[in-house]
């Protein structure tokens, strides 16, 4: 480290070039040690990045100045300033004087949608869930009507949002009846009843994108992945003798989240085993005809695919997958159909990677937005789900990552102004009042 500052002292710049490495090495962030002696430096016209590469007696950059003059440029001169701040203690160390990357948070709507989240979750809860279309009865079917499902839904989601017991979360069914959202006091098992429903499944998934639609026109780029989620429920074991341990059965989440507001716009649910490649197509596929503007998809090498390439193309959008190691641009084979038909693109890919590798690796930055979704799904509802069934365990899966939409959405009506109106034309005087109410602080 020593040597390489020492190095960069010695190389003659130019005052113009100088001051400008200063100005960029005083921006948190914008310069970046990816390797030794190798320096990312972000682009003051755009959104790409320059690789500076310092060696003995020796810089290089990639940039258009230097190629042409062939003598430092401004980049080389804020790594330069970057690796000045650097401090060798006595043990070896390396002690950095940077200013650490921060991310600006609005924090005046972040503490106003948190002070009112609790008033307003149940108000878009019950917007969203009052669409869901009421399944056909026999007409001639004996016995009491059922609960509308719309009203089973809304206690199911309302009781896995408030992290309670079916008893526990009883008397919100309570406060619900008296502000209008329920008509009647239900019986506190309905939310496990509602849970154990098979049919529930996949109109929870649609109320999760249904949930997504108010933010659609805040996002362009998406990120892919998946988490396991813990259950309750233990695999089959046997003996000590046997040497067998006691495991918990895991369930894994595969979701698509918006990298600017951290909304998941589609999820599934499989087993602990589920592979992520396969849920990639289904994801994308139904986001974009829910009408999601896909216009950039980052994800990790476990979706590096010639069909996800295909399918970037078919639907329009730019995907961002690092490849491994072991791949190789094969050539494309004329009037051949399955993988070696999507070679061509395949390859154009490939070589954006290996030569664009700065640029390719600003954009992949995205990526790692769905790792803080999860890490908030986590930490706001727990990484453990209460029910004991299968089919209970994935709809309260499901329900969890809708009711975490729902505090996103409650979050950007705050900084955004956004005003969600689901299905019915009555949410906004209803969201009006509820920031009314917050702004004077009366109940």
């Amino acid at each position: 480290m020593a040597a390489m500052a020492e190095t960069m002292g010695a190389l003659q710049m130019d005052a113009e070039r100088t001051e400008k490495g200063r100005q960029i090495a005083a921006t948190p962030g914008a310069v970046e040690e990816v390797n030794d002696g190798v320096f990312l430096v972000k682009s003051q016209s755009g959104p790409g990045a320059y690789r500076v590469s310092v060696g003995v007696g020796s810089v290089a950059c990639n940039c258009p100045d230097f190629a042409k003059r062939n003598l430092p440029c401004k980049h080389a001169a804020s790594v330069r300033f970057y690796l000045e701040k650097q401090t060798i203690l006595p043990s070896g160390e390396v002690q950095s004087e940077r200013v650490p990357v921060s991310y600006p948070q609005a924090w005046a709507a972040y503490d106003r949608a948190q002070m009112e989240e609790v008033r307003l979750f149940d108000v878009l809860l019950r917007d969203l869930v009052a669409g869901v279309p009421e399944p056909e009865r026999d007409p001639r079917r004996a016995g009491r009507h059922p609960i509308p499902l719309a009203d089973q839904l809304f206690c199911a989601v309302q009781k896995v949002y408030s992290q309670l017991s079916c008893r526990r979360a009883h008397s919100l069914f309570g406060f619900a009846v008296e502000r209008g959202q329920l008509p009647k006091v239900p019986h506190y098992t309905l939310s496990s009843e509602a849970l154990n429903r098979p049919e529930l499944t996949p109109v929870l998934e649609e109320l999760v994108t249904r949930s997504a639609f108010p933010l659609a026109a805040l996002e362009g780029g998406f990120a892919p992945d998946s988490t396991g989620i813990r259950t309750t429920s233990f695999g089959a074991w046997m003996e000590d003798k046997h040497g067998d341990a006691r495991e918990h059965i895991w369930l894994k989440a595969h979701a698509l989240a918006g990298v600017k507001t951290h909304v998941i716009v589609r999820a599934s649910v499989t087993g602990k085993n589920g592979g992520d490649n396969p849920e990639f197509a289904p994801l994308v596929r139904q986001a974009a005809q829910a009408g999601f503007p896909l216009k950039e998809v980052y994800a990790d090498k476990a979706y590096s695919s010639r069909a996800n390439y295909a399918l970037a193309q078919e639907i329009g959008f730019d995907l961002y997958v690092p490849f491994k190691s072991s791949a190789k641009p094969r050539p494309a084979a004329r009037g051949h159909k399955g993988p070696e038909a999507h070679s061509e693109l395949w390859r154009k890919a490939f070589f954006f990677f290996q030569l664009h590798r700065d640029e390719f690796e600003v954009k992949y930055h995205a990526r790692s937005n769905v790792e803080s979704v999860f890490s908030a799904l986590k930490r706001k509802f727990g990484e453990t789900l209460r029910s004991r069934t299968p089919t209970a365990q994935t709809n309260e899966l499901l329900a969890k990552i809708l009711a975490y939409n729902l505090t996103v959405v409650i979050h950007e009506i705050f900084e955004h102004g956004i005003v969600p109106d689901f299905l019915r034309g009555t949410t906004s005087s209803k969201i009006d009042a509820a920031t009314r109410v917050g702004e004077s602080g009366r109940p």
